[in-house]
């Protein structure tokens, strides 16, 4: 058996009081399918003087508010209420773009409560439909006439997961836990994603599934799984010493896109110690290439011409830089195995790596026909 879930019922009715009896207009989205029950019922059921109630702080809750304003519902009746914040966390890591966005939910009058802990619904009376709810803030109690109340405010497990889990006799603790080969306490049944966590005694708690991409841990799940449908593979060489660690390290972005800034030419990208992008973030008003800019991170300066010496003489404005020939080679996907066969070329044999280069831009030139190769020269 193999589970890649994330979290099954991110957000889930018990983070607001509710076991048995869930009211109509009571709303968790986990999933497309909830997405899509949602918008038909709003449809259908939402009457036009009611407010519309979104209450969480996870970067869910701005990607909710933008959709009810697509759909028509004016900003003044849309109340954004943000519990308060865990210390030093923010779903928004550069301080620009949480402006950004503050400003653009005061333009749509989206009326925004900060530091809001949900206290009651209903004055603790029968619960369907929800027609009022209170919070306590740090001044005045806030109370608000409810029309829909969209529940974003926790993440974890669902009782009907925990209960499969639980039943199963595998190891909880928190999150479904696995080793670094995927494996639960059960032989046979492997896991992977945000759901799970490594043992304590790994002592990486920062190192958990749900702090990588996803993309990489399905490939890395699929490759240990291959042996056990085909054992007439040959077994994978042993790791270098210096890889051969505790905890398997992924080396691709987690990578979250939301919203639309009103100026839409917002560009950070930082690199670390190494000179290797670190962190990219980029808002735009018009479709990105995500996909692409996926495949800058972890690749060095160098690589992408000569990016920071260009930077500090003023040749590069804004992320349209990455459009430019000279990075289109990075964003061929063949260019990561392309670099697997250059690891395995000695740094001494200068012209091994050329004619490397030279092989693959020549066997790529349909798509790559900007670049030179031999017989044009």
């Amino acid at each position: 058996l193999i589970s890649t879930h994330g979290f099954p019922g991110d957000y889930s009715h018990e983070d607001v009081g509710f076991l048995s009896t869930v009211p109509s207009n009571l709303l968790t989205l986990n999933d497309l399918h909830d997405c899509m029950a949602a918008r038909r019922w709003l449809h259908a059921n939402f009457v036009e003087l009611e407010n519309a109630i979104v209450y969480g702080n996870s970067i869910d809750v701005y990607t909710t508010v933008e959709t009810l304003l697509s759909l028509g519902i004016i900003g003044s009746r849309i109340h954004l209420v943000l519990p308060p914040p865990e210390p030093g966390m923010s779903c928004f890591t550069d301080s620009a773009i949480d402006k950004a966005v503050t400003r653009a939910m005061e333009s749509a009058e989206v009326q925004i409560h900060h530091n809001c802990v949900l206290a009651q619904m209903n004055h603790g009376e029968q619960p369907d439909p929800l027609t009022s709810v209170s919070f306590t803030t740090d001044a005045e109690p806030l109370h608000l006439h409810c029309g829909v109340f969209i529940n974003l405010s926790n993440k974890g497990v669902d009782y009907d997961a925990f209960k499969s889990i639980n039943k199963s006799f595998l190891v909880f603790d928190s999150r479904l836990v696995i080793n670094s080969t995927f494996s639960t306490s059960s032989p046979f049944i492997y896991s992977a994603g945000p759901l799970t966590k490594f043992s304590r005694r790994y002592y990486t708690e920062e190192w958990s599934h749900a702090n990588f991409n996803s993309k990489e841990l399905g490939q890395e799940l699929a490759a240990m799984l291959l042996h056990l449908f085909d054992p007439t593979l040959e077994p994978v060489d042993e790791p270098p010493p210096e890889m051969d660690c505790l905890v398997p390290l992924y080396k691709q972005a987690k990578i979250q896109v939301t919203g639309h800034v009103e100026t839409g030419d917002y560009f950070c990208l930082h690199l670390d110690c190494y000179e290797q992008v670190e962190t990219l973030t980029c808002w735009s008003l018009k479709p990105l290439p995500v996909s692409n800019y996926l495949c800058l991170y972890g690749k060095h300066e160098q690589l992408l011409g000569q990016l920071l010496r260009r930077y500090h003489e003023g040749l590069v404005r804004d992320l349209y830089f990455f459009r430019e020939s000279r990075c289109l080679p990075v964003f061929h996907d063949r260019f990561s195995d392309f670099e697997q066969e250059l690891r395995q070329i000695s740094l001494n044999t200068l012209e091994a790596l050329r004619s490397s280069a030279v092989k693959f831009l020549t066997y790529n030139r349909n798509l790559l026909p900007m670049f030179a190769h031999p017989g044009q020269l």
